[in-house]
């Protein structure tokens, strides 16, 4: 074992018996100036790469492009929608049933009629967006609301009272998945409020309706923020069905009338279906999104205690 220090630079040799070759441990010299070594020996941060740069800046030419043109396909769709295959189905399918329904029911029987299939289908896993629509159709924005976010209450009031009576029966089924439970439970965790915005975004996101309906009994949420949940994050879904029937009406009153719609009300008419499946595609992942995370809060939690 030796030790020499040539040129400033101390070096330790240590010699083994069995030949090898000697291994030479490095010191760093005294007195050497930090900043020739990028701060205490370390490496200095590198510059940023100039061909990731080019990477990110095509990546998100790319993710816009496909925006764009997806946006184009579906503009180019809906005008051929309403310019040929919407008049067909209207004069087939569009305007007998609504002629049958006008003939057949007054304002007061189909008005009761909306309001017990949105309260009643729901129970017996049958969709209630048809109903929806025909509220549009008939009543509008105004009672036609109404009438849906009266029978919404009374929809999913029903399941949650009847799936406490197979409280440990829904419990066991939720314990066989548990990856795809452990979203839906997410509703039972916290105070009043974090119930609230759980049921909400659980409503918002495409979770099956009637489905959560049955189990957020055995989740132990809350009837109150459950029932206050529902009924805000249902109206996204309420006014795009509404605006649904709407559009359907007017362009079957357009289509019995032998007359055309104008190129300004086609635009109006495309645009303003095409703003709100936009607007629901965006708050519906915006709800996943915040469905994961708090997924990922209450997980760390577990794990902290």
């Amino acid at each position: 074992m030796s030790h020499e220090n040539n040129a400033g630079v101390a070096r330790l040799k240590i010699g083994f018996d069995d030949h090898k070759p000697d291994y030479v441990i490095m010191t760093e010299p005294e007195g050497l100036d930090d900043d020739r070594l990028g701060g205490g020996g370390g490496m200095a941060p590198s510059p940023s790469s100039p061909s990731g740069d080019c990477t990110s800046i095509w990546w998100s030419f790319w993710w816009w492009g496909k925006l764009v043109f997806l946006v184009i396909f579906l503009a180019i769709l809906g005008i051929c929608f309403f310019a040929w295959i919407g008049p067909f189905l209207m004069d087939k399918e569009v305007i007998p049933i609504l002629n049958w329904e006008t003939e057949t029911f007054s304002k007061p029987v189909l008005a009761i009629l909306i309001f017990g299939s949105v309260a009643l289908f729901p129970s017996l896993f049958i969709p209630s967006t048809p109903s929806m629509w025909v509220a549009g159709m008939s009543f509008g924005y105004g009672l036609g609301f109404l009438l849906i976010i009266s029978g919404v209450t009374i929809g999913v009031s029903l399941p949650y009272f009847l799936g406490s009576l197979f409280y440990r029966r829904i419990q066991s089924w939720l314990e066989r998945y548990p990856k795809k439970a452990s979203i839906i439970k997410l509703a039972g965790e916290g105070d009043w409020y974090d119930q609230f915005r759980a049921v909400m975004l659980l409503r918002i996101s495409p979770f099956p309706y009637a489905l959560y309906n049955y189990c957020a009994v055995a989740t132990d949420v809350k009837f109150v923020p459950y029932l206050f949940g529902t009924l805000v994050g249902m109206v996204p879904e309420i006014f795009v069905a509404i605006y649904t029937g709407i559009m359907i009406r007017t362009l079957a009153d357009a289509s019995k009338d032998q007359r055309s719609l104008s190129i300004l009300q086609v635009v109006f008419t495309v645009g303003g279906f095409l703003l709100t499946i936009a607007t629901t595609i965006i708050v519906t992942v915006y709800a996943k999104k915040r469905l994961s995370e708090l997924r990922q809060e209450e997980e760390q939690l577990s794990l902290l205690q």
